[in-house]
């Protein structure tokens, strides 16, 4: 396994800073952020370590040369829309990006895309399902093309007002990835696997491991501390910020090394990234730097 970190907590660099610090580091290899350029929709959106509206060939191998010349991976491009909101005009532009970074990816020969299923948060999963077949089985099919797999990270998107209740992404539990890949079967479609969102749900993050592992073209390193106390004050019902604060690694509930066990026993050798969402190292990006030392010392020991 190569540990890496995930580009956008570090907006403030270019793409060569964050390469020159990745190695300084110690980190194996780095997920950039491909959003287009302009303003960011929320937190950890909006930033662009690669501009894949602009990219061609030549500037790609210029990326590869860097990559190279400090020795760091780039474990894949992560881009994290809806790409199945209600409100078509947009849904479109997202969808079109998509396909953009999958491109980008293919260039770059990195191979690996991250995104979000995406879904209309007023419908049920059954409600969301023809629109997700109509959108994603061309999508798919169209990595194929570009030799390129999507990672879908399982983050159920609800943690603000307008999120609420369904959540702004289909792929987000077993029993939904199940039925994905049984509709779209392509070994092109998997999963960027993140354990803090199964804790924050109540569910067993290890034991996804053991069916999906074969899925997973990309995982995540992030915490999460639920505050029980809390919880039994809202509920399950409440929206989940009220209860669960994303962490550094080891400073929440995931176990860490029963993580990496199991990986390991599933044999899982591709990419574990660090995302920091943690408040608490939000600072400067003197701050932010720090967390990604503070994350890869103690990652270090299990990989």
């Amino acid at each position: 396994m190569q540990l890496g970190f995930v580009s956008a907590i570090l907006p403030d660099l270019n793409l060569d800073q964050v390469l020159r610090f990745a190695a300084d580091t110690g980190y194996d290899c780095v997920e950039l952020m491909c959003w287009p350029v302009g303003k960011a929709e929320r937190r950890y959106a909006g930033v662009t370590h690669v501009d894949v509206g602009t990219l061609n060939k030549d500037a790609a191998r210029r990326i590869q040369d860097q990559a190279a010349a400090r020795g760091v991976k780039i474990s894949g491009l992560g881009y994290y829309p809806n790409p199945l909101t209600p409100v078509e005009a947009e849904a479109k532009k997202y969808q079109a990006h998509i396909k953009k970074v999958i491109a980008a990816a293919r260039l770059l020969n990195v191979g690996v895309m991250n995104t979000f299923i995406g879904r209309d948060w007023t419908k049920s999963v059954d409600g969301n399902w023809p629109r997700f077949l109509k959108v994603w089985k061309p999508i798919i099919k169209y990595a194929e093309g570009q030799g390129v797999k999507v990672g879908i990270e399982n983050c159920p998107m609800l943690f603000t007002r307008d999120e609420w209740p369904g959540g702004k992404n289909l792929g987000t539990t077993p029993a939904i990835w199940r039925r994905m890949f049984e509709s779209i079967p392509s070994p092109n479609f998997g999963l960027n696997y993140d354990p803090s969102h199964m804790i924050w749900q109540h569910m067993d993050y290890l034991k996804p491991i053991r069916e999906f592992a074969p899925r997973f073209q990309h995982v995540h390193a992030k915490d999460v501390r639920l505050d029980r106390h809390r919880l039994d004050e809202v509920g399950i019902m409440a929206h989940p910020n009220e209860f669960h604060t994303p962490k550094l690694p080891g400073l929440g509930d995931v176990n860490w090394g029963q993580f990496f066990s199991a990986l390991t026993d599933a044999g899982y050798k591709g990419a574990v990234c660090v995302e920091v969402e943690d408040r608490a190292y939000e600072g400067d990006v003197e701050l932010r730097k720090e967390s990604l030392r503070q994350s890869l010392r103690y990652l270090r020991q299990f990989a």
